[in-house]
């Protein structure tokens, strides 16, 4: 029996983070040749995803978003697909922190920092804004988050034995998203709760400790705890606006995170926000995949 042996070729990551939730970027495909790039199947995409982002096997990160080419430029806005897996393989609608990283690739992709990139994601599309800062590895980046709605509790809800009297909101920013408030943030067992609910991010928040300002631990849905999460830090503010948490009714609100601060700008009462944060380049990484 004759075996195949199938030829690897070379795939450039770039990795990036914001506030400390990291992610690797595969341009698979930015507008360029494409006939250059070795075909990868999407169907092996978890299993890649699964396989860079492992901390002890792989280059390690949260996530792997993928980028699957440029639209119309019609808008006046550069457009790019992003697809997002988590690190254990599973699909994500959507990342706040993440799709600021994907924007600073495809910006360095370019050898520029576009002003503004329209990004296409499984929740639809959001508009960054990019910024230089004095640091040449880190942007600045507001993202459109579009509107915050309100959802049914995720499956398996009572069995985390949350406090009725604690206020909690289920709510979607295209993807699926728990906020319970709490009077001490570093008490809880975040670990222990989240795997109650594997399969919604859970916030747990806390006003302060300025007046314009909560405090908020993640569990996020196929990652596990991560040190700060976008769509999270929009999720938390949306729900301590409405619960009264931050004092004067701000329009914007800084999220404390473990991993650094975001800043929330609530757009309008109907629930519509915008993200502001940092995404940091880190490395470029060159590995081999075999073609399909």
């Amino acid at each position: 029996m004759t075996s195949l042996t199938l030829a690897k070729h070379p795939i450039t990551l770039t990795k990036h983070h914001g506030l400390g939730n990291d992610f690797l970027v595969w341009l698979a495909d930015d507008g360029g040749d494409a006939t250059s790039r070795p075909a990868v199947a999407p169907s092996r995409w978890p299993a890649l995803a699964r396989e860079w982002c492992d901390r002890r096997r792989g280059i390690g990160a949260d996530g792997l978003l993928i980028g699957t080419g440029v639209a119309s430029r019609a808008s006046g806005h550069d457009a790019v697909t992003m697809t997002l897996f988590n690190a254990d393989g599973s699909a994500a609608e959507m990342s706040g922190n993440g799709v600021r990283c994907f924007a600073q690739a495809v910006a360095r992709s370019r050898g520029s920092t576009p002003r503004a990139l329209r990004i296409h994601t499984a929740a639809g599309e959001r508009l960054v804004t990019m910024t230089a800062t004095g640091d040449r590895s880190t942007i600045l980046a507001s993202v459109s988050m579009g509107a915050i709605t309100d959802i049914t509790a995720p499956g398996q809800w009572s069995e985390l034995g949350v406090d009725p009297l604690r206020p909690v909101l289920h709510l979607s920013l295209g993807n699926p998203h728990s906020v319970v408030a709490v009077d001490d943030v570093s008490t809880v067992d975040l670990l222990a709760l989240g795997a109650f609910v594997p399969h919604v991010n859970l916030e747990i928040i806390e006003p302060g400790p300025e007046d314009d300002a909560i405090t908020m631990r993640v569990h996020e849905r196929g990652a596990g705890i991560t040190e700060a999460c976008g769509t999270g830090a929009c999720a938390s503010a949306h729900a301590a606006a409405r619960w009264g948490l931050v004092q004067g009714h701000p329009r914007e609100i800084t999220v404390h995170m473990a991993g650094g601060d975001a800043k929330v700008r609530l757009d309008d009462p109907a629930g519509e926000v915008t993200l502001i944060g940092p995404a940091t380049y880190v490395a470029t990484i060159a590995v081999d995949v075999e073609g399909d």
